[in-house]
């Protein structure tokens, strides 16, 4: 990775911007007939969400897209990807489309593309329709088949003016921290229900993949949210199985269907343990395995382990890790606790590469939460946000992926995690990943120093 004062430039036609979920932005709760989602129920459900904190008004983002669209626009930004809401589309997961939920993205893609910036579209970013989750959510094969109908609905409506789609964002959240140690919504703990989901959210991305194909997609993804799994003695033959295991559990059960066809049967064989695979059924990995055109990856920070005797092993966020230790993290850390080490991207991307050729791929989220201050009426002070840690962690991070290019990974552009401070899941409002900072006694919008750095990097193509 380049030294921190060395000029680099990334290629003719990389693809700047940010990125954003519906549920964390939107607010408008109860608008326009939304139905629920499992995260207006999690949310409601006592201990579960920071201070009892909802996304129901989040940054107001269904009322206030203009605005938002302008900063877009005023930091240069070439692409943008939100995701849409299933309950705005289908309030109840399935039947009728909405047409004032479809009319809500008509409108925001009409305002992108006035200002030039790309929609990428995200159809799934976790917020199921209570509904459905009534009828057992990923854990039923009848979520994946309705989530095709929802694809097909969607891009009925945009699909001649949004070129990107990609289906889900990081099953492996949807899977483990929402069924497997229920952090997330809809807050199960079970590891049958955790593989389960797991299968089904990959068999919706086929369903859903050949569904925009059909009516005419021609640029087709998934967004994954791979671990950089590092063992704590790289000269340790057991710390090396335990990475194996992990990998197998956090990437490989995700990467082999989707871009070898099939699951690898080291990881099938420890999911054997836990359920009796009926949910597998003949010709859903060929299903899950059709080819893509854009693989989305997501990076926040490394994972070591190592094994280690009467550990505890990761929980049901890696059911049967028994006797692996995770690390905590060292050395400077964001206010997320998660270790700061851009090198793990660089590594990830350059594996994502050698044992899964052909895909290009894209940062489709990376950034860092920190305690950001902005004082709105104290005196004397110059009305910006002042973040210098996340412009180092961006700094690092960008030539972390200008190193993976060189190395020859074919990597096609950068979304920034996240475009506004944001409703950020189980943390509520405490944690602040925006490179805009939101005042939600207001809704103000100030741009923080590292969006105004952003837009440098973005003016000059590099850093």
């Amino acid at each position: 990775m380049e030294p921190a004062a060395t000029p680099v430039r990334f290629p003719e036609g990389f693809v700047w911007g940010a990125a954003t979920a519906a549920y964390q932005i939107e607010g408008a709760a109860h608008d326009d007939g939304r139905g629920p989602s499992i995260w207006d129920t999690f949310c409601r459900t006592p201990g579960k969400v920071h201070a009892g904190h909802t996304g129901d008004v989040a940054c107001d983002h269904y009322h206030r897209y203009p605005d938002d669209v302008a900063l877009m626009a005023e930091l240069g930004l070439h692409a943008y990807r939100f995701s849409v809401a299933w309950p705005r589309i289908q309030p109840d997961g399935s039947g009728p489309v909405n047409p004032r939920g479809l009319d809500f993205y008509d409108r925001l893609v009409d305002e992108l593309r006035g200002r030039d910036i790309d929609p990428i579209i995200t159809l799934y970013h976790w917020d199921l329709p209570q509904t459905l989750e009534d009828r057992g959510g990923w854990t039923n094969r009848e979520t994946a088949e309705r989530f095709a109908d929802y694809a097909a609905a969607v891009y009925g409506r945009l699909g001649d003016r949004v070129t990107t789609w990609t289906t889900l964002n990081e099953p492996w959240c949807s899977a483990y921290l929402g069924y497997g140690n229920g952090v997330h919504a809809p807050g199960r703990q079970d590891p049958a229900a955790t593989f389960a989901a797991v299968h089904h959210l990959l068999l919706a991305h086929g369903l859903g993949a050949a569904a925009l194909r059909a009516a005419g997609a021609t640029t087709v993804g998934i967004t994954l949210n791979p671990a950089a799994v590092f063992p704590a003695d790289p000269e340790s033959p057991t710390d090396a199985q335990a990475v194996r295991l992990v990998d197998g559990l956090h990437n490989r059960i995700f990467f082999d269907p989707l871009l070898r066809g099939q699951y690898p049967a080291d990881v099938l064989e420890h999911v054997a343990r836990f359920t009796d695979l009926g949910y597998l059924r003949a010709g859903d990995e060929k299903l899950i395995g059709a080819p893509i055109d854009l693989l989305g990856v997501n990076y926040y920070a490394p994972t070591y382990v190592a094994a280690r005797p009467g550990a505890a092993g990761g929980g049901g966020a890696y059911p049967g890790t028994e006797g692996i230790e995770f690390l905590p993290p060292v050395g400077p850390l964001t206010d997320m606790g998660w270790m700061i080490e851009p090198g793990g991207l660089t590594a990830l991307l350059e594996r994502i590469s050698n044992d899964y050729p052909g895909v290009p791929m894209i940062v489709t989220e990376n950034g860092a939460a920190f305690d950001d201050k902005f004082h709105r009426d104290a005196p004397g002070t110059d009305g910006r946000v002042h973040d210098a840690d996340r412009v180092s962690y961006l700094d690092g991070h960008l030539r972390a992926a200008h190193e993976a290019i060189a190395r020859g990974v074919d990597l096609r552009g950068y979304l920034v995690w996240s475009l506004l401070d944001n409703f950020e899941w189980a943390e509520g409002y405490r944690k602040r990943f925006g490179i805009i900072y939101v005042d939600y006694l207001t809704q103000r919008r100030v741009p923080k120093d590292s969006a105004r750095w952003y837009q440098e990097v973005i003016h000059r193509n590099g850093l």
